[in-house]
């Protein structure tokens, strides 16, 4: 795991030297990604140079150094993530390739041998694992850089002023001495309705994130154009497939598979030369990787929780019962309110734009915690939207069953009186009637649940409810006059067809909400405290098969990811496991209301946000009075703006280097 920087230069005039000097700037801003090894390497004639920070996970010799050169010095290569099949190919080619020979045993070495062997796109198409890596081809003088199936490793790049920038992070961009640019209103948009910025966007113009599943070629002897990034894999494409190939076996038949597949993507996994943990949460994702981790371990496993001590927002008492019957070493710590506010500062450097999934300080203190004690930790991530485990996936389809018969008008005049009623009036009478409501209907914030749920009946088609379901802001152009909203993979969703309102869901949060909010939320959080995460159950191999199933073995009435559960049904009795689903969250609502208050209000303040010219002060002013009364929950939506005002203000302070040296050298010349 490392984090990668570096640029192509077209008429470049600087001496080997100089383009080092750079490259090292940009990557010593990505520190905290890869604690243990640095390098460089530069070409002048071509104008190229590549620098990366390592976090050493495999073979943690210096044959593992980067940036690494192939065997005949064709390719060069900088890479973050790890290739869990790299065994495999190895052998693979050592087969095919008699007189093949590797200097080491690290997963870098392997890729640059399989660039040589099969060719960049049949290579990264044979690659199990996940990764962003920038690839110089010396004979053909071009620059690849290429991102994994997910997205689960970042990747930024622009054409900046004759040059191609790329980093893992967006702080490395900012730190090369030409960088310039300006914030992107249009993608400022985007955010205030997803509460993260999708891809292909950045906060900044030209400045773009790789899509997931994408390579991107440039040559340096044609700068021209813009260059388009390229698909080798799309969830698309695998449930057209499966929806043409489906499986046709038992449910039981169909169970023994899947805990086949995710047993080996889990063992994969596995492999470190490092200490290893998981994270768990007690829910339905998190207990069966520890499970499977459980069943091929011959020590106990390392799990880790963090609870809140607001009882409504804790499950970590849940989740030591799951290790206590799995037999883990499992260590918990119980955080303050104070303690969790505590990471808010924190937030606007470790992301470099804004992001305002609240469950991003959770994310980050439980990375704390398991770092103190392990350098990779397992993740639960992905099982929602590859298993269909949101509440839209098991309600949506049934729900707009119910009210498409209805004209549109009705459906309104139902949202009104919904709405009638504040979230907070609804939770008083949820919780007076919770003793004796069926399990399905308990729910942590019922008030808010209904208001969506009143603004789904607003939709004029299914599509447009999952929108409002998937978004915060839904008319952004309110708080950005003169804004235009870009289109993107969401917005143009309802090309894909798919079988069932639900299996559409999935498929929309699998390629915008998984890789755009969920990954990043958990590389940012990770990677700030030098933990390696991975993601078992976005083995592409379990992706491909659950694409196969039929709805009935992944949503069963109001039961999500019913086939997960069948596995875990194995390990961990259901009476442990089975509850609502509350999700990984902060009562935020509470804390604007109280310990956050004073702090809102300063980046709410009316002078401020007409000064700085971006918003639009009347309709924030409006949500905030409302959520201070208690009339309304605004807390997700407020949340954006105070996310927004607080990387702002960030941005405008100069960069931050581990070398003092260098930041001087930085703050010098000023920052964007």
């Amino acid at each position: 795991m490392c984090g990668i920087a570096g640029f192509l230069e077209s008429n470049n005039r600087r001496s080997a030297e100089a383009l080092k000097h750079i490259a090292l700037h940009m990557a010593d801003t990505l520190r905290h990604r890869g604690p243990d090894d640095g390098g460089c390497w530069a070409d002048a004639a071509a104008g190229v140079a590549f620098a990366m920070r390592r976090l050493a996970i495999l073979d943690l010799s210096p044959a593992g150094h980067q940036p690494m050169e192939s065997f005949s010095g064709r390719y060069v290569l900088v890479f973050n993530g790890e290739i869990y099949n790299c065994e495999d190919l190895r052998r693979e080619m050592l087969a095919e390739t008699p007189g093949l020979a590797f200097r080491g045993h690290s997963d870098t070495e392997v890729m640059l041998a399989a660039f040589e062997h099969w060719g960049v796109l049949d290579s990264v198409r044979r690659f199990n694992g996940m990764f962003a890596f920038a690839l110089w081809d010396r004979r053909e003088r071009t620059l690849t850089l290429g991102r994994d199936r997910f997205g689960e490793k970042p990747l930024y790049y622009g054409l900046v002023g004759g040059r191609l920038l790329f980093a893992s992070e967006l702080k490395a961009l900012r730190a090369h001495p030409e960088f310039f640019s300006e914030i992107d209103v249009g993608a400022v948009a985007l955010y205030l309705q997803h509460n993260c910025i999708p891809a292909p966007y950045s906060i900044y113009r030209n400045i773009h994130k790789l899509p997931l599943a994408s390579l991107l070629t440039i040559s340096a002897d044609d700068f021209t154009g813009n260059p388009l990034p390229y698909s080798y894999w799309s969830v698309r494409d695998i449930a057209e497939a499966g929806a043409a190939n489906p499986f046709s076996g038992s449910e039981q038949d169909a169970v023994e598979l899947l805990d086949a597949l995710l047993r080996d993507a889990v063992r994969i996994r596995m492999h470190s030369d490092v200490p290893l943990g998981s994270f768990l949460s007690g829910g339905i994702d998190s207990s069966t990787i520890v499970a499977l981790m459980q069943e091929q371990s011959s020590v106990p496993v390392k799990t880790f929780t963090v609870g809140l001590r607001e009882s409504d927002y804790n499950e970590a008492s849940e989740a030591a019962c799951v290790a206590r019957h799995l037999g883990t070493d499992h260590t918990e710590i119980y955080v303050t309110s104070q303690e969790a506010h505590d990471v808010i500062p924190l937030l606007p450097q470790m992301y470099d734009e804004p992001f305002a999934d609240s469950s991003q300080i959770p994310t980050f203190l439980v990375s704390r915690l398991a770092s103190q004690h392990v350098t990779v930790s397992m993740s639960g991530d992905g099982g929602d939207e590859i298993f269909g485990g949101y509440n839209r996936h098991t309600w949506g389809d049934p729900l707009w069953r119910k009210l498409e018969p209805f004209p549109l008008a009705l459906r309104k005049l139902g949202a009104a009186s919904i709405m009638a009623l504040s979230p907070k009036a609804w939770d008083s009478l949820f919780w007076t009637f919770n003793p004796v409501l069926p399990r399905s209907w308990r729910q942590r914030v019922p008030g808010y649940k209904l208001h969506k749920l009143a603004s789904a009946m607003e939709s004029p088609d299914a599509y447009g409810m999952y929108r409002r379901f998937a978004s915060h802001w839904l008319a952004p152009q309110e708080l950005l006059p003169g804004s235009v909203v870009p289109p993107t993979l969401l917005t143009n969703g309802h090309a894909a067809h798919f079988p069932s309102v639900t299996e559409q869901m999935m498929y929309l949060d699998s390629v915008t909400y998984l890789p755009d909010d969920i990954l990043v939320k958990l590389d940012r959080a990770s990677m700030a405290v030098g933990l390696e995460c991975r993601v078992p159950i976005l083995d592409h191999r379990v992706v491909e098969f659950a694409w196969r199933l039929p709805l009935s073995m992944k949503v069963r009435g109001q039961e999500g990811k019913w086939i997960l559960r069948q596995i875990l049904y194995r390990y961990v009795p259901r009476e442990l496991v089975e509850r609502p689903k509350f999700g990984f969250g902060i009562p935020l609502d509470q804390w604007l209301r109280g310990p956050l208050r004073e702090w809102a209000e300063e980046l709410l303040d009316e002078g401020r946000l007409r000064r700085e010219a971006f918003f639009n002060p009347q309709p924030i002013r409006r949500a905030w009075k409302e959520h201070l009364s208690g009339k309304r929950c605004w807390g997700f939506h407020l949340w954006d703006v105070l996310m927004f005002q607080a990387w702002l203000e960030e941005s405008r302070r100069p960069l931050a280097f581990a070398n003092p040296a260098l930041a001087s050298a930085a703050n010098s010349r000023g920052s964007v």
